[in-house]
């Protein structure tokens, strides 16, 4: 297996079959996964509403999926960038239907330096049915 690091970033409330095999996928492009898990304050702004699930569960949910090599909370600061130049990933992947945090992001990998930073978006997984909105109001 690649020596490469994987970074993915999503919110994971009530972690489903659809986000483990996002995150089997993402293992497939290096072996060290890197989740960057979003914080309760960013869900809110961006969903419009607070996750069922507070950040630090979800959190030790997928750290209890034994799939991630480290498991970490987004940044509270102005810098949404501030963990990919830390950690410098190899890979980024996002999700099928990830829109969030995507804007300018290539650009964004070339200013700091990361211009060799892959970044790939990967297959849904029965989203008629492994989707947090669906499975929500179930």
């Amino acid at each position: 297996m690649q020596e490469k690091t994987v970074m993915v970033f999503g919110t994971f409330d009530l972690l489903h079959q659809g986000h483990l095999d996002f995150f089997k996928q993402a293992k497939k492009f290096g072996k060290n996964l890197i989740v960057v898990v979003a914080r309760d304050e960013t869900v809110e702004k961006v969903k419009g509403k607070f996750p069922d699930n507070d950040e630090d569960n979800r959190v030790e949910e997928i750290k209890k999926s034994g799939l991630a090599e480290m498991v970490l909370l987004g940044n509270k600061g102005a810098d949404k960038y501030w963990l990919i130049k830390k950690y410098q990933p190899d890979v980024i992947c996002l999700g099928y239907d990830q829109e969030f945090f995507i804007h300018n992001l290539r650009e964004e990998l070339d200013k700091n330096g990361l211009e060799k930073t892959e970044i790939i978006r990967l297959k849904s997984y029965y989203p008629e049915k492994y989707k947090s909105s669906i499975l929500k109001n179930r």
